[in-house]
């Protein structure tokens, strides 16, 4: 039974990739949606929490595009907005916030330099600090933290480097199944639950959502906020719907 006094953030997600919002299975095929700019206002008028922009291959050219539409969107949305992509130096940080971003998500900068961590949080603080974790499941209970947008091995077992990037003043966890995200079958609720038993920060879930009873499966595991984007690019749910499964579970949500 989930506790009445808990309280449930429902973010969306949105992938960029250039000028487009785009959508894979498993971080790859990816897809054209369409203006990144619209979604985010659509879901910002259906009552979600937060927002998330991953520039989803700015690691691997060494740049980011999302400059420019974080500035825009900042302009039409007043919710939290965390982004990520090609995140790489104090510098990066100081730019997106000026541009309107509230946080940042680091996964592939972090993992080569972990000290960037630190930095972040000392200069901005922890609660601007995201550590964002793609994470794939080599066997029981072991999950491997992949970089580049899902490309790459990194050696790093993901439950360990949550410790670490917490020691280091990470002040929330994004995290994604490569294995779910985008098959529509679910969360990886072991994986939440793993990374939920060493975590004292907030946890983000992303990666999995199909249908109501997910739902109801990640809040009861744990999940601090859950991260929508497939269900929601294509008007499978609406952020209400979704509110109104939170509410039924006697979570506490925020009434748009």
């Amino acid at each position: 039974m989930v506790a009445k006094d808990r309280s449930v953030r429902l973010i969306a997600r949105l992938d960029v990739k250039g000028e487009n919002l785009i959508k894979g299975v498993h971080l790859e095929g990816l897809r054209v949606i369409g203006d990144p700019q619209q979604y985010a206002r659509r879901y910002y008028e259906q009552g979600a929490d937060e927002l998330i922009y991953m520039d989803i291959v700015a690691s691997l050219y060494g740049r980011s595009n999302l400059m420019e539409i974080v500035r825009r969107t900042a302009h039409d949305v007043f919710v939290p907005l965390t982004v990520g992509g090609g995140i790489r130096s104090i510098e990066d940080v100081s730019n997106l916030l000026r541009a309107g971003a509230d946080k940042v998500a680091i996964n592939t900068a972090a993992v080569h330099r972990p000290e960037l961590i630190s930095e972040v949080a000392q200069k901005f603080g922890s609660q601007c600090m995201v550590l964002s974790i793609e994470a794939k499941r080599h066997g029981n209970n072991h999950w491997e933290i992949y970089t580049d947008c899902g490309r790459e091995k990194s050696g790093l077992d993901a439950i360990e480097w949550v410790k670490r990037g917490i020691g280091l003043g990470a002040g929330e966890v994004l995290l994604t199944s490569i294995d779910q995200e985008g098959t529509r079958k679910g969360f990886d609720l072991e994986l939440l639950k793993a990374v939920s038993e060493v975590s004292t920060i907030p946890v983000i879930m992303s990666g999995g959502y199909g249908e109501p009873q997910h739902l109801r499966d990640v809040i009861a595991d744990g999940a601090d906020a859950v991260a929508f984007a497939d269900a929601l690019h294509y008007d499978r749910t609406e952020l209400a719907a979704l509110r109104n499964i939170a509410a039924g579970m006697n979570v506490k949500v925020r009434m748009a």
